[in-house]
């Protein structure tokens, strides 16, 4: 069966003050979606006692973006696309999704909450390659309509959590700056963030990375798997090239916590990251 809708996406209208909006990515149908036999997608509120319950967003076959919009007292002209974790399974897509964009806005920076097609989830036929395809395609579409959601082109950037971090990863650096002959109008935009953010994830580098990397800020706890080497051979790769990036490591934390206390200084992540983000440039107005 296929999604009718994906021809006719849903195009709100995101106005300061009002209730964010979701606009789907692929306004000409989701590549490789032909044959896909589609089931409706699931929300499910899952019960954590570390952190607290939260919801997992699955079945993903049309990728979207919920835009949430600071008030236009407070906009900086930055934006962010955020990619909820989940192991490619599910999204949590309020712990590390709705939570981090109202955080975000309250820092003046606009937030578009990427749902994602997802490689691992129950009987799906995507790829991971489908994955980084939705957050060029996020990034993009964002371009596209940057002057009606008061962000400037060249301030938007891509933050990722857990599994979502390997997206990013492989995202800023498999980026292309548009074709102005795609048959896509969005095509004809870059993919290109601007700045990227890995909150405990990353991809692993095989290649040699070009210099056009975005600057990159990484945080990880020490207790938290082989999370913690990734983020040091992501940073020592992306030094090797003399791209700009912050890497945190703190001694414990674990794993999945968004911005919910622990009680641990890793919860000051955030609070780095802002500092990080107006050594950048990218919160003067």
């Amino acid at each position: 069966m296929k999604l009718f809708a994906f021809l006719f996406p849903l195009l709100l209208l995101a106005v300061d003050g009002a209730e964010p909006t979701r606009v789907s990515i692929w306004p000409y149908g989701v590549p490789g979606s032909e044959d896909i036999d589609f089931k409706a997608e699931k929300s499910v509120l899952h019960q954590n006692e570390r952190i607290g319950d939260y919801t997992r967003v699955s079945q993903v076959h049309d990728p979207s973006i919920t835009v949430y919009l600071p008030d236009e007292s407070k906009a900086s002209g930055t934006g962010v696309v955020v990619l909820p974790g989940g192991g490619f399974r599910f999204l949590s897509i309020d712990l590390e999704g709705s939570e981090i964009a109202d955080w975000l806005n309250a820092q003046g920076i606009a937030a578009f909450v990427l749902k994602y097609r997802l490689p691992k989830d129950e009987g799906s036929a995507y790829s991971f390659d489908d994955t980084v395809a939705d957050a060029h395609q996020a990034l993009r579409l964002v371009r596209s309509r940057a002057s009606e959601w008061a962000v400037g082109p060249d301030r938007i950037g891509m933050m990722g959590f857990s599994a979502s971090g390997e997206t990013v990863g492989k995202a800023s650096v498999t980026f292309d700056y548009g074709d102005p002959d795609a048959s896509d109008p969005l095509g004809r935009f870059s993919s290109r963030p601007d700045f990227q953010i890995l909150v405990y994830g990353g991809y692993i580098y095989e290649e040699v990375l070009p210099e056009s990397v975005p600057p990159a800020f990484l945080v990880v706890a020490h207790d938290d798997g082989n999370k913690p080497s990734i983020a040091v051979d992501v940073y020592s790769k992306l030094l090797e090239v003399g791209v700009s990036a912050e890497l945190h490591i703190f001694r414990r934390g674990g794993h999945a916590y968004g911005m919910r206390s622990l009680g641990f200084p890793v919860n000051s992540w955030n609070l780095m990251l802002k500092d990080w983000m107006t050594d950048l440039g990218v919160l003067s107005k």
